[in-house]
């Protein structure tokens, strides 16, 4: 199987149904899937079952491919947010997982002062002073892979493995960020700074520091970003019985 044509039938069909151009209910047939996307059967297959574990689709028997309401998707996933990121929706994703950072990085940030090997605190003072000079030389592309990386480094710092497989949904929001333009040319000096606070607050041990630190950036975050989602509804997913 073509890894390529395999990646292009996910991205069209995910792509399609997070916009609704495939709507909730539409049904598919694989061999319509195949002359639309000019693949064979097996690539059809195989594409249908990612957006089956994403929860965009359900496969029926002697019906089709149908597909599923939005409270079916997978929110976590870094492909769904990706999705979201690039349509309509993307003032309520970024609305939702700025929220849910703002949640878990300061108390990431605290546990990392606490608990962090001392190899993952040098590397993040490290990553955070390398963020600042490239924030400042306006050097965005490689501000976004520093930033992630520091993200990432305070996430899997606290030593909590469920905040930790947060670092691919992370990546996403700042990386929908840059691309859909909507970081500025030269980050602010305050927030440059912010990121060293939290690096030298952890390297120091000081979990207070560094909750209140994280604490600055994601509010930070969130002002600078609310104005995209202030007439964006919120999801409200059904409880399963």
């Amino acid at each position: 199987m073509s890894t390529s044509l395999h990646h292009r039938a996910i991205e069209h069909l995910g792509a399609r149904i997070i916009s609704g151009a495939l709507p909730t209910g539409h049904v598919m047939l694989a061999e319509q899937l195949e002359d639309e996307l000019k693949v064979s059967r097996s690539v059809v297959r195989e594409a249908v079952r990612v957006l089956q574990s994403l929860g965009l689709v359900e496969t029926i028997k002697r019906v089709g491919i149908r597909v599923l309401p939005p409270s079916r998707w997978n929110p976590f996933d870094p492909l769904v947010i990706r999705w979201r990121l690039a349509g309509e929706a993307r003032g309520a994703q970024l609305r939702s997982l700025a929220e849910l950072r703002s949640a878990v990085e300061p108390v990431a940030a605290e546990l990392a002062a606490a608990n962090a090997p001392q190899d993952i605190r040098r590397e993040l003072l490290q990553v955070s002073l390398a963020m600042r000079a490239a924030g400042q030389a306006g050097n965005m592309a490689e501000f976004l892979q520093l930033d992630i990386q520091f993200h990432s480094l305070l996430l899997t710092g606290s030593g909590n493995e469920m905040f930790a497989n947060l670092v691919g949904q992370v990546a996403e929001t700042l990386t929908g960020r840059t691309v859909h333009g909507l970081m500025p040319d030269h980050p602010s000096e305050t927030a440059l700074q912010w990121h060293v606070d939290v690096a030298e607050a952890i390297a120091a041990g000081d979990s207070t520091g560094a909750r209140e630190a994280s604490s600055r950036i994601m509010r930070a975050t969130i002002t600078e970003m609310e104005a995209s989602w202030q007439d964006q509804p919120r999801v409200f997913i059904p409880l399963r019985s």
